[in-house]
C-alpha cells in the first residue's frame, strides 16, 4: 500500500470516530433546540388563547381536541400560583397517518371571573425515528464527501508535494551498485526532502567507492597471487623434469606441486565467488540449456570415461533461461564435474532436461550427503585432496544470483537439481 493511500486510510478511521462522536452531540443538541423552540410556541400560543379567552368567554366551551388544538375544562380552585406548566411527550392518533404520532403537550392552568380552568395544547413534532434515519443519511454522505476529499487531495495536490520522495524511490529501485554512478539529489523546497536526498547520495557514493575498492583490491590480490604461483609451479616441473631427485625427494617435489596446483584453482575459484557476489557479470542473453549440457557432457567425456562411466543425456522438452552464459556454463560444469568425481566407477551418470528445470543424478556412497553443509563454501564431500570445497558453493552462488533453485535429494541415487523461474 501506497503511502499516501495509508494515510488516507487512517483518515478514514479517524473520521468515522470523529462523525460519530460528533452525530451523538449534534442529535441531542438539535432535539433540544428542537423541543425547546416547541415549548416556546406552546407558551406564547397559550397566553394568546388566554387573552382570547378573556374577550370571548364562548371559547371556554373547546373541551375536546377538535379543529383547534387545545382544550379548556373547567376544575375546581387550585390556585394558580401553586400549578406550574408542565410539558410532556404523548402520542395521538393521526387521521391522516391511520396511527399514534408523537406530540408535544403543554399543560397549564388560569383563572377566568373567579373560576379555575385547565388548558391543554398540543403540536406535532419530528418523529425521532425518522430524524435518526434521516441524521444517519446525511452522515453517511457527508463521510463519504469527505473521505473522497482526501483522497482527491491526496492524488492531486499531496502526490506533487511528495513527487521528490517518489522520484528517489525509483531512483533506488533502479540503483544498481556494479554499474551506476551514486543517486544524485533532486532540489526542493522541503527541507526533510532535501535531508534525504543528500543523506542517500552520500550512502550510495560511499557504498559505490567501497565497492569499487574491494573489487579492485581482490583482483589484484587474485593477480599478484597467480604471478608467483605460476613461477613456483614453473621451477618445480623444471625441476623434476632434470631427474637429479631421488625417489623420496621427487615425491616430496610432487606433494609440493600438487598443494600449489590446488592453491591456484582455490585463488581462482575464490575470485570467480567474489565476482559473482559482486555482481560483476552484468551480460545476460536467452541460454539454451540444452546445447550446453550437450557440450559440457562432450567436454567431460573423456574423463568419464577413464572413471569407466557414460553420461546419458535426456531432453524431454527445451530449456531456456535468461543468465549470463559464461556462469551457466561455469554452474553446470561444476555440477557434472561434481556427479563424475564422486559418482561410482562403472555406474552411469544420468543427466534429464525438463521445461523448467535440469536434474542430474549419479551412483556414489550409500547414503545421503550433509544437506545443510553441502553447499557450504569449503566443505568437501569427499575426501580428494585435489578438491577445492567450493564446486558446490560456486554453483550454488550463481543459481541464487538468478532466483534459481539448486536442490539435493538421495533416492538410492544422488540427485542435483536446478529449477527455473518461470518468469526466467
Amino acid at each position: 500500500m501506497k503511502l499516501l493511500n495509508h494515510t488516507t486510510k487512517y483518515f478514514a478511521l479517524l473520521l468515522i470516530v470523529l462523525i460519530s462522536i460528533w452525530a451523538v452531540i449534534f442529535y441531542f443538541a438539535m432535539i433540544d433546540e428542537v423541543y425547546d423552540s416547541l415549548d416556546d410556541g406552546l407558551e406564547n400560543q397559550k397566553e394568546l388563547i388566554i387573552d382570547a379567552v378573556k374577550v370571548n368567554p364562548d371559547l371556554l366551551q373547546d373541551t375536546d381536541f377538535g379543529v383547534n388544538n387545545y382544550t379548556i375544562k373547567r376544575v375546581d380552585y387550585i390556585g394558580q400560583n401553586k400549578f406550574k406548566d408542565s410539558y410532556r411527550d404523548t402520542l395521538m392518533y393521526m387521521q391522516n397517518e391511520d396511527e399514534y404520532e408523537p406530540i408535544r403537550l403543554l399543560e397549564g392552568a388560569f383563572e377566568q371571573d373567579g373560576k379555575s380552568y385547565r388548558i391543554k395544547l398540543i403540536t406535532s413534532m419530528v418523529e425521532e425515528d425518522d430524524q435518526i434515519e434521516n441524521l444517519f443519511t446525511y452522515l453517511v454522505g457527508l463521510y463519504l464527501a469527505l473521505v473522497l476529499s482526501i483522497v482527491v487531495l491526496n492524488n492531486l495536490v499531496l502526490k506533487k508535494v511528495w513527487k521528490p520522495f517518489y522520484s528517489l524511490i525509483d531512483k533506488l529501485k533502479g540503483f544498481r551498485i556494479e554499474k551506476d554512478e551514486p543517486i544524485k539529489q533532486e532540489p526542493t523546497a522541503i527541507d526533510e526532502f532535501n535531508l534525504l536526498n543528500q543523506s542517500v547520495e552520500r550512502l550510495t557514493e560511499k557504498s559505490r567507492d567501497s565497492y569499487i575498492a574491494q573489487k579492485q583490491f581482490i583482483e589484484n590480490a587474485a593477480h599478484e597471487l597467480q604471478t608467483p604461483l605460476a613461477i613456483a609451479i614453473n621451477k618445480l616441473e623444471l625441476l623434476l623434469e632434470k631427474n637429479e631427485l631421488t625417489g623420496h625427494q621427487t615425491e616430496e617435489v610432487g606433494g609440493v606441486l600438487d598443494n600449489l596446483t590446488l592453491l591456484t584453482r582455490l585463488n581462482k575459484s575464490l575470485l570467480l565467488l567474489s565476482k559473482i557476489d559482486n555482481r560483476q557479470y552484468l551480460e545476460e542473453e536467452q541460454v539454451d540449456f540444452n546445447g550446453l549440457i550437450d557440450n559440457v557432457a562432450a567436454d567431460f567425456l573423456d574423463f568419464a570415461t577413464h572413471k569407466n562411466m557414460q553420461i546419458s543425456v535426456v531432453s524431454n522438452a527445451k530449456a531456456r533461461y535468461t543468465m549470463n552464459t559464461d556462469l551457466a556454463i561455469i554452474m553446470i560444469t561444476n555440477l557434472i564435474k561434481n556427479a563424475i568425481l564422486h559418482g561410482e566407477e562403472g555406474k552411469e551418470i544420468a543427466i534429464e532436461i525438463e521445461e523448467n528445470k535440469v536434474i542430474i543424478k549419479n551412483y556414489g556412497q550409500d547414503k545421503p550427503l550433509e544437506i545443510d553443509q553441502l553447499f557450504t563454501r569449503f566443505k568437501k564431500v569427499s575426501a580428494d585432496s585435489r578438491s577445492t570445497g567450493l564446486g558446490l558453493a560456486i554453483s550454488k552462488a550463481i543459481a541464487d544470483k538468478y532466483n534459481l533453485q539448486l536442490k539435493y535429494s538421495f533416492a538410492q541415487q544422488h540427485i542435483f537439481t536446478v529449477i527455473f523461474n518461470t518468469k526466467g
